[in-house]
């Protein structure tokens, strides 16, 4: 396996040079799984709900939320308690916006290094 494609099951997926998937449409729910664990998570509830939340986001905009409005998104959705900088730090290390676009198989946050 190279470093831009990842195997799920039977299936190989195409990345591009930053690890984000190639067709949107590979994605499910295994993929954001497989796609945790090459960043070092284990994906549990609390990172679906999020990873579902930003799909959703996606859907409606068509753009992956950069920092401030994936907070303000979460905190909507899912509650202010959630929607804080340091619950998806928490959960998404380093760069939330960016890891958890990646995770739920979307583009790369415009503003996201």
């Amino acid at each position: 396996m190279s470093s831009n494609t990842l195997a799920v099951g039977d299936q190989t997926i195409a990345l591009d040079k930053d690890g984000f998937l190639v067709d949107l449409a590979d994605w499910d729910e295994s993929v954001a799984h497989a796609l945790g664990r090459g960043e070092g998570l284990d994906i549990g509830p609390e990172h679906m709900e999020v990873i579902r939340a930003v799909r959703r986001f996606y859907q409606q905009y068509q753009l992956s939320p950069a920092m401030r409005p994936l907070v303000k998104h979460i905190g909507l959705e899912l509650g202010a308690e959630k929607g804080t900088s340091l619950y998806l730090l928490k959960l998404f290390p380093g760069s939330p916006a960016k890891l958890v676009s990646k995770l739920a198989g979307l583009p790369k946050p415009d503003n996201c290094l």
